[in-house]
C-alpha cells in the first residue's frame, strides 16, 4: 500500500461513525449488510449513513453490490490487510519478534489462504 493510499483510509476511519460502520461488517463477514441495516444499527439517518459508507468506499475499505433493490456493503479484507501491513511493514528496525503479538493478531483475520502462507513464512 502506498503512503497516500494508507492517508485515505485513516482519514476515513478517523470519524467514529465510519469507524462503526467498519467494525460492523468486519462482524458482518463477506455476506455485508444492507445500508439500511448498518443506518439502524449505527443509529443514523439513512442520508448519514450514505455520506459515510461514500467516503469508506472512495477510501478502498468498503465494497458494495446490488441485491435486488438493496445495495449490500461489506469490508474490503484486502484492503483492510493492506492497512495493517502497512503499518507493520518496517516493524521494529529487524527485530519483527517484537511485533509478533501484533501480526498474529492480524494473522487471525486473514483468509484461510494468506495464513497458510504466513505460517510457512513464519516457519523459515
Amino acid at each position: 500500500m502506498e503512503e497516500r493510499q494508507a492517508l485515505m483510509s485513516f482519514a476515513a476511519l478517523s470519524q467514529e461513525t465510519r469507524l462503526q460502520i467498519v467494525r460492523m461488517l468486519v462482524v458482518a463477514g463477506p455476506d455485508g449488510l444492507a445500508a439500511g441495516a448498518l443506518a439502524e444499527k449505527a443509529r443514523v439517518s439513512p442520508s448519514n449513513i450514505s455520506f459515510h459508507l461514500k467516503e469508506l468506499e472512495r477510501s478502498g475499505l468498503v465494497l458494495q453490490k446490488r441485491e435486488a433493490r438493496s445495495i449490500i456493503y461489506s469490508a474490503s479484507y484486502n484492503a483492510l490487510g493492506a492497512l495493517v501491513r502497512f503499518l507493520l511493514e518496517d516493524c521494529c528496525a529487524g527485530h519483527p519478534e517484537i511485533c509478533a503479538p501484533a501480526a498474529d493478531v492480524a494473522a487471525c483475520c486473514a483468509r484461510p489462504m494468506d495464513r497458510a502462507t504466513s505460517v510457512s513464512k513464519k516457519a523459515i
